[in-house]
């Protein structure tokens, strides 16, 4: 793997570009805003609360992303304020909540449902702003932008926090479904994601890696490396891990690592794709019921 230098200057195309981000008022999204705004860029942030930083580059609109009306108002806004969305960040989320080996029981003594609210954020609420997005990025004229999505370094990794973790890897596999798919139709949009070790966002309590001796990262670490995803046009399918000012790209090697095992790509879950589309076109726009399953 190789690593990444992230200079001020491989930056300078997002100056005068629209970007429009969930989870913006603290932590990563919070950094990645005042990145995108010293680097030139118009933001439109969407989360509860409004964001600490002011600016007429800036501008704010609540939005609860589990509901799929804020998040439409929320590109609405976007579109009419600036006309078109150059970037998207879906980036909003949360820590873990559910503990799967406890039992928890209502008033009647039944068995309790697991609780989504997790999975809702960091993994429905994402595809959402990304299905949202690749709207809004398809259909304008002319056509195409990015979007970058939080992942974690938890994505590729075995991590205790089951739903968190959960999240995370449908986050990467988000990515890994998608790209073949825009690839496929010629759609000049780029999807990518960030995977961040532990950083300081508030997810964990304050002070309490350094506590434990365990080293972590600021947030403005990891966005630069959103901001790098956004303005490298050639970054696709992408996933930029980050620690302590360090970044490497992790997802070609694991790919190329997977074909090589497998006796090169046609032997690959989506090669065999290709050999089955080939037989019968159009079958990824289907809806099947049955069949074989990957």
């Amino acid at each position: 793997m190789t690593a990444l230098n992230i200079r001020d200057e491989d930056l300078a195309y997002l100056r005068g570009s629209v970007v429009v981000l969930t989870g913006g008022s603290s932590g990563i999204g919070l950094a990645t805003i005042e990145l995108l705004i010293a680097l030139g860029a118009s933001v439109v942030s969407g989360d509860l609360s409004p964001s600490p930083v002011q600016h007429p580059r800036l501008s704010f609109h609540k939005t609860d992303v589990t509901a799929w009306h804020d998040l439409q108002a929320l590109f609405a806004h976007a579109k009419q304020l600036h006309g078109r969305i150059h970037h998207v960040f879906a980036n909003a989320g949360i820590s873990g909540r559910m503990n799967y080996l406890e039992d928890r029981f209502d008033g009647s003594g039944s068995l309790l449902e697991p609780e989504h609210l997790t999975l809702d954020i960091n993994l429905r609420a994402m595809i959402n702003t990304c299905y949202l997005g690749l709207h809004y990025l398809r259909h304008q004229q002319p056509a195409g932008g990015s979007i970058v999505v939080t992942a974690s370094g938890s994505s590729f990794q075995r991590f205790r926090v089951v739903d968190y973790a959960t999240a995370k890897h449908g986050v990467l596999g988000f990515i890994r479904g998608l790209v073949p798919n825009l690839e496929k139709a010629g759609l000049p949009i780029r999807i990518n994601g960030i995977a961040p070790s532990w950083t300081r966002t508030g997810l964990v309590p304050a002070g309490l890696l350094e506590a434990i001796g365990a080293q972590s990262q600021s947030a403005e670490v990891v966005a630069r490396s959103v901001a790098l995803l956004m303005a490298d046009a050639r970054r696709q399918g992408q996933l930029i891990w980050s620690d302590r000012g360090n970044y490497l790209e992790i997802e070609q090697p694991m790919l190329s690592f997977v074909v090589d095992i497998l006796g090169g790509h046609e032997e690959t879950a989506d090669g065999i794709m290709d050999k089955i589309e080939a037989v019968i076109p159009n079958l990824g726009s289907r809806k099947t019921e049955g069949g074989v399953h990957q």
